[in-house]
């Protein structure tokens, strides 16, 4: 276990902002969290943070994966003191940081979060996960599974789907497994675009649309000028910024401050 002073961090904050669904509270408090094959258990207490892990995964992984090399004091600081409310957002989120995910966990999970809550969500993902991915059990036997391949899916075919809570989304993830799988759409190919160029390779995949994309560029191709807008964000943009959000003073960032408006909204 190693122990690191990380400032504008929150691990209970990331957990809870609607961007991740395999972050878990634990009864004693602890979080744990699987990604990119492996299981993590972290610890918080103010700014220390004990992460379960070896120094060498910790900067091959979780580093990056926490953003823990963004400045976000920066980027709070750098909000307009006359926008009342997006000064009440960012201090309310002031732990909340955007996550560099797996490119494929990411597509699934946000077809899975379409017309969908976060409770069921994760519901849907423990399923799909306990089914179709690899057991694995940690040095203190506990038991986590991995996220299926692409490969594992399409071999499953619809029936293979059913009964796990995702209704209509089923045939999204059928469709997307098949088309990773047998190469027609690569996730390679997408990982190198700018924003414009993969948000239309995203919204071109079946049943993919304007704000699955832009989640799915945000949360795991971190291109944090993608700019999600849901039913929050839209009713957000309505009350507080009437004559549009101003997207040019935080050029490059305004997806980041979404998810501030959108954690403080939800």
């Amino acid at each position: 276990m190693i122990e690191k002073q990380i400032e504008d961090f929150s691990i209970e904050q990331i957990a809870k902002s609607g961007q991740c669904f395999r972050i878990h509270k634990e009864k004693d408090g602890s979080f744990s969290n699987v990604a990119f094959g492996k299981h993590l258990r972290i610890i918080q207490k103010n700014e220390q943070v004990l992460f379960d892990c070896s120094e060498t995964e910790f900067k091959e992984i979780w580093e990056s994966y926490f953003d823990l090399k963004t400045d976000y004091h920066k980027i709070k600081a750098s909000v307009d003191k006359n926008d009342s409310y997006l000064t009440k957002a960012v201090n309310y989120g002031w732990g909340m940081r955007i996550l560099n995910q797996d490119l494929w966990e990411i597509i699934i999970t946000f077809l899975i979060s379409q017309n969908n809550n976060i409770p069921r969500i994760r519901k849907s993902v423990v399923a799909l996960c306990e089914k179709f991915g690899e057991k694995k059990i940690t040095p203190e036997d506990k038991i986590y599974y991995t996220f299926p391949e692409s490969e594992t899916l399409a071999s499953a075919k619809m029936e293979g789907l059913a009964g796990l809570g995702l209704g209509y989304r089923d045939k999204y993830i059928y469709k997307m497994a098949c088309s990773v799988a047998d190469g027609s759409f690569s996730l390679e190919t997408l990982k190198k675009q700018d924003t414009a160029t993969a948000h239309k390779m995203l919204t071109d995949q079946y049943g993919i649309g304007n704000k699955v994309a832009a989640c799915i560029a945000l949360f795991a191709l971190h291109h944090v000028d993608a700019f999600p807008i849901d039913t929050h964000v839209k009713k957000i943009l309505a009350e507080h910024y009437p004559d549009g959000f101003p997207y040019e003073k935080y050029k490059g960032y305004a997806g980041i401050l979404q998810q501030y408006m959108f954690f403080y909204d939800l």
